[in-house]
């Protein structure tokens, strides 16, 4: 039997009552945009078998869509938002902050917006929450910069108590969480908490994840601006290899749990012969493994270029610890592999040019690309629209090119992983070359 799609019910405070200060249109052909009615939803699963019966509604899934609507919850010159910043820094983080404050103050005419300061850690400052006063003058040109302007830190997102302790003192009306799992997790503890002691705040997430490994969330922001960079790491990566005899370009690039930001930039430089995904094992010695096949390799083109994500491999180079957002410290796999085929060619007796490149931290601190600006701009505005409905433990994403309001519940249940066996990987396969799997004890694939 398949398996029923999840539950995309969203939370909220109470009944929209107030008639919104945004004014929209009713009908059609005025050149003016229409209000979203809370009764229109996206298909989940859009997928189906040609001459198969219809699926029940139970397994298609149904979003609700994002945006303004004619009537809201609070009443906006009485509210009191704040926005925080948390984990790793992303591409895109101060255009979010902007088009929150830009909404925030122009669409809805609220006066109070406090960006707390370097994380959930902001609120938890002994001498009471660290925060500082947003309005258009101080974030108009944030979206020139990259990183972000209230700063963040990694953890004490599980400090519930203490962290709506804060929000109350805050007098917060409502929370913008931007980040991604870790926060998300946290910000679905902070919104159950709030409704335990029976206070009208609203807690609305962005989903920030670079390796757009969030379920449910059909691209995060960052990503376009980090393959796009990504890209000109492997550039030169291949120049370094092609210039070299028996010259090896690798390059490592982000990605914890999911290859996404490792296969697009392969697809998008067709430069790359080998691409190291966590969701695919690989061996590294054996006559099917990667060492066997990069000799092979330059003993016919005499140079190549490897692509790693950070977590591939992570069973040669085990995690050391945990960091403080509960994610396990991986170890090094780049400087592993970099070591390992050096030392397999000088046993060999060939030449070992190898050439290593991690371009990890440029790449999350910079600016935002101009895809990806035009997506936080929107994601800031449908963020606000959310929360001023009194929708709480949601968060704004994409779904079929439409923004969507998703449950954080939801979101969190599971991580996005390349699959193995869908197209895209077989488009990576095909575009650098490589067998599907780097393996002695390969599956016959052709059995199926």
């Amino acid at each position: 039997m398949a398996e029923s799609a999840p539950d995309f019910g969203v939370d909220r405070l109470g009944p929209a009552t107030r008639t919104s200060p945004i004014v929209l249109s009713r009908r059609f052909g005025d050149c003016l945009a229409d209000y979203v009615r809370d009764d229109q939803r996206l298909l989940y699963s859009i997928e189906a078998d040609v001459g198969a019966a219809m699926p029940p509604p139970d397994r298609i899934g149904w979003l609700e869509l994002a945006g303004p609507r004619e009537h809201i919850y609070f009443d906006p010159p009485g509210v009191h938002a704040g926005i925080v910043t948390c984990g790793g820094l992303c591409p895109g983080l101060n255009n979010v902050i902007r088009a929150l404050v830009m909404t925030l103050w122009h669409r809805y005419g609220v006066r109070r917006i406090s960006g707390v300061r370097y994380g959930f850690r902001g609120l938890l400052n002994e001498g009471g929450p660290d925060v500082v006063a947003l309005d258009p003058s101080v974030v108009r040109h944030a979206h020139h910069l990259g990183g972000t302007i209230l700063g963040t830190s990694r953890g004490d997102g599980e400090r519930t108590a203490e962290l709506v302790d804060a929000l109350q003192t805050l007098q917060l009306d409502m929370l913008f969480a931007i980040g991604g799992d870790g926060t998300q997790k946290g910000a679905l503890a902070l919104a159950g908490e709030i409704e335990r002691r029976g206070l009208a705040i609203a807690v609305v997430g962005v989903p920030k994840t670079i390796d757009n490994d969030l379920s449910f969330v059909e691209r995060s922001f960052g990503f376009e601006t980090a393959v796009a960079e990504a890209v000109r790491a492997v550039a030169g990566a291949h120049a370094e290899a092609w210039g070299a005899h028996d010259g090896v370009g690798l390059v490592k690039l982000m990605g914890r749990e999911s290859g996404f930001i490792a296969a697009h930039t392969v697809l998008a430089t067709n430069e790359v012969n080998v691409v190291l995904v966590p969701e695919v094992p690989f061996a590294l010695d054996g006559e099917h493994g990667l060492l066997r096949y990069l000799e092979q390799r330059l003993a016919q083109r005499h140079h190549a270029v490897v692509v790693v994500a950070e977590g591939a491999g992570q069973g040669l180079v085990p995690a050391t610890g945990v960091d403080a957002s509960g994610n396990p410290q991986l170890g090094d796999i780049g400087v592993f592999l970099a070591r390992a085929i050096r030392d397999h060619l000088t046993q060999r007796n060939r030449t070992a040019n190898v050439k290593y490149i991690d371009p990890s931290y440029q790449i999350r601190s910079l600016p935002a690309a101009p895809s990806d600006a035009v997506y936080c701009a929107r994601l800031g505005a449908h963020a606000v629209h959310a929360a001023m409905t009194g929708r709480t433990a949601c968060l704004v994403g994409l779904m079929h090119d439409r923004f969507v309001h998703v449950p954080i519940r939801v979101a969190i249940a599971r991580r996005k992983r390349l699959d193995p066996d869908g197209l895209l990987w077989n488009d990576v396969v095909e575009n650098t070359g490589q067998p599907p799997l780097l393996l002695d004890d390969r599956p016959d694939r052709g059995s199926r």
